[in-house]
């Protein structure tokens, strides 16, 4: 009696289960992590050694698992699974599409514009299904972990043993080996917690809150949304057609959902969905074994399908579309559908360009998508393609066995309950996303900057004087700039991002940075005198201004300047709104269309090149973009422009959008325009911007003042 009360004690102090120590292990990392926001070099390699663990015995279990499960069907069964398959999936990514198109249900009526990225102009590779699947050398894919080609070998490999008669022993190896391997992976699992506590520690202190800036819908939508998939919807199907319960489906899922939630990878518990599928399967049908293969065959398959959290890579564009103002429409989806699909057999980061070219979507969303696939959409992923690939092998093994049970009552509850609480769920968050004060922060983030490097002593004149002498004066620019001891120069009106006022009245923006540093180097002052375009000539060759900023290198601008080697580039864009991108996203739809007005800034307009490719249109050249958002000038469809430069305007009217036609022309390169005469002047400028070039001064202000990013260092060090 005693000894039975000892054990009952003891046995009332066991060690929790795997998944509860992996839970609590998460969250006491994650709060380490907060409060000691710094990570360790043992706490950094300690997760990278666990991820890689787990990771080394992947593609060996796929490859052994293909192999092994289709070199032991015979030849009809095979059969038989494939066509049960093939139905079962595409119902159930219709299912999950049903879900997913009506998530931004959830999204809110929010105002947004994009500031410049350099994937804007990005050509997306096209998908090559051919090399995707097919390697000429399949040990180079294995090398490389092209996964797709890994499975489409091993299914030849697997098809090439089902033919073989005398089988059974390169079976019995191949299943040793694979056991091994099993073995090899439970045993890193019993290291989980310690490597889940190290992940947990590392994303907490390395976590950057300012990028979850405009991706809060999107997070909170897309974590709504799994929750339902993995909790809700997908366990209530299978357990409604099959004799599977509900919670026998969610213990099934439920340690590779945490690890992978944690580890950010569904690749790396395919083995332990695998093993859990098949003792499931063997204790529901005991009598058929060749069930378990089921298992070992599919859920490999599946990681190189687009099914599971591969599709909510349709989500992000559709969030990527609202986000940037685009109309969708019911073709739209079915769009998005149909030729989004089949670019998810690869990678969704390598998916995503060619995924956001489908509505036109600006690429800077690119940046967006992997600021959420770091912080939370790759772990949503991941525990979303366990749910769905456990799932799929109880259905493929209930189907062949013509055991579907249709829970008639549990149906008709589900179909009534799921679809209202998913309504209700997407109208609370779009409820609550309307109820919070949210400000359109482009604006505010454009206008608010100041120099990021040393500030020099600066006056500004609104305007140049009336009276000048027009006759040019030859001087060097050098000697004149010494002798006043300041250096003028002038800047275009409303050129953003490259001069502009801030917030307080300052005279700032990419041109005007790089003139301040040349003023430091020349160790003057500043006077900056505004102009327009038209001026800049008559007052360089009078030696009242001694350089201008930027304009583009093109041949109407060459014949009247003398231009200094280029600082930068800019891609030429239309600026349109938001409803009319659609029309201008190829340059043969945009030239063709008779009815199109086209309105051109003068520094960009480039004469002959307009009288080549617009005959069927009107081209504007108008003194300044900002005519362009006036009502008198609503007649002209668009604006073409400098895709950084456009991306500025956005910025001041976020409702209308930058729009980079295919195939993307060669970029314009901008320099400064000087005198005509002075050959010191405009070898002393070509040094002296080589030299800022190579010490990356130039691309530092560039990545400051056009894409919003602040570098890390910031060093000058010539």
């Amino acid at each position: 009696m005693v000894k039975l009360k000892i054990t009952n004690f003891y046995m009332s102090f066991r060690k929790p289960p795997l998944s509860v120590q992996i839970i609590s292990a998460m969250f006491i990392g994650l709060l380490l992590g907060y409060f000691f926001s710094s990570t360790y070099s043992v706490i950094d390699n300690t997760a990278n050694a666990f991820v890689t663990s787990l990771q080394m015995t992947v593609l060996p279990y796929i490859i052994l698992s293909l192999i092994v499960g289709l070199g032991g069907l015979t030849p009809s069964k095979a059969k038989k699974i494939s066509k049960q398959s093939l139905l079962i999936i595409i119902m159930m990514i219709l299912v999950v599409l049903f879900f997913i198109f009506s998530t931004p249900l959830s999204f809110p009526d929010w105002q947004n514009a994009e500031f410049y990225s350099a994937n804007t102009i990005k050509i997306a590779p096209e998908l090559n299904l051919v090399d995707l699947f097919i390697s000429a050398n399949p040990f180079n894919a294995f090398a490389n972990t092209l996964v797709p080609a890994v499975v489409f070998f091993s299914i030849c490999m697997g098809l090439g043993l089902m033919q073989l008669k005398s089988k059974r022993q390169t079976l019995l190896v191949l299943s040793n080996l694979q056991q091994a391997v099993a073995n090899i992976n439970n045993f890193i699992m019993k290291f989980a917690p310690l490597g889940v506590f190290c992940i947990g520690w590392r994303a907490a202190a390395t976590l950057d809150a300012s990028q979850l800036d405009g991706l809060v819908v999107y997070m909170i939508s897309a974590s709504v949304l799994v929750t339902l998939l993995c909790f809700v919807i997908v366990p209530s199907v299978v357990a409604t057609i099959t004799p599977f319960g509900y919670r026998e489906i969610v213990r099934v899922c439920r340690e590779p959902m945490i690890t992978a939630f944690a580890t950010g990878s569904f690749f790396s518990v395919i083995p332990i969905i695998v093993e859990k599928t098949k003792k499931l399967l063997k204790e529901k049908y005991p009598q058929d074994s060749d069930l378990e293969r089921i298992s070992e065959v599919i859920v490999p398959i599946s990681f190189s399908l687009p099914v599971g959290g591969k599709l909510l890579a349709l989500l992000f564009v559709l969030f990527a579309a609202w986000f940037s103002g685009a109309h969708i429409s019911f073709a739209d989806h079915i769009n998005l559908a149909v030729a989004g699909l089949p670019q998810l057999f690869g990678s969704t980061t390598l998916a995503m360009q060619s995924l956001l070219e489908l509505f036109n979507v600006s690429g800077a969303m690119f940046d967006f998508f992997l600021v959420a696939e770091n912080l939370i959409g790759g772990r949503l992923s991941a525990i979303f393609s366990v749910v769905f690939s456990s799932c799929l092998p109880l259905l493929i093994a209930t189907a062949m066995l013509k055991r579907f049970t249709i829970k008639w009552r549990s149906l008709a509850r589900n179909l009534a309950i799921i679809p209202l609480i998913s309504l209700i769920a997407f109208l609370s968050l779009r409820f609550s996303f309307d109820s919070i004060s949210h400000q359109y922060q482009g604006y505010t983030k454009f206008i608010e900057r100041d120099f990021l490097f040393n500030d020099v002593k600066s006056s500004y004149l609104k305007n140049s004087p009336s009276s000048l002498v027009t006759t040019p004066l030859f001087s060097p620019v050098l000697t004149r700039i010494q002798q006043r001891e300041f250096i003028r120069i002038g800047y275009f009106r409303d050129d953003l991002p490259y001069a502009f006022h801030n917030n307080k009245g300052k005279l700032v923006g990419f041109d005007i940075e790089i003139m301040n540093l040349l003023a430091i180097d020349l160790g003057v002052n500043v006077e900056f005198v505004r102009i327009f375009h038209h001026q800049a000539e008559v007052l360089l060759q009078s030696g009242y201004l001694d350089i201008t900023t930027g304009i583009p290198v093109i041949p109407d601008n060459m014949i009247k300047f003398t231009l200094t080697v280029p600082y930068s580039q800019q891609s030429l864009a239309f600026i349109v709104k938001d409803e009319r991108r659609a029309e201008f996203k190829q340059w043969s739809n945009i030239i063709d269309n008779k009815d199109l007005t086209i309105g051109i800034p003068e520094t960009f307009f480039y004469q002959k090149a307009v009288e080549r490719n617009f005959i069927h249109n009107k081209a504007w050249e108008i003194s300044t973009p900002r005519l362009f958002f006036k009502e008198k000038y609503q007649h002209i469809d668009g604006m073409l422009f400098g895709a950084a430069a456009a991306s500025a305007w956005t910025l001041l009217y976020p409702e209308y959008t930058v729009i980079v036609p295919k195939p993307v022309l060669a970029p314009l390169s901008m320099a400064f325009p000087i005198n005509h005469n002075d050959q010191a002047f405009e070898l002393f400028m070509r040094n002296w911007l080589n030299m800022k070039q190579q010490s990356n001064v130039i691309d530092q202000l560039f990545q400051y003042w056009i894409s919003n990013q602040t570098p890390l260092k910031i060093t000058i060090k010539r």
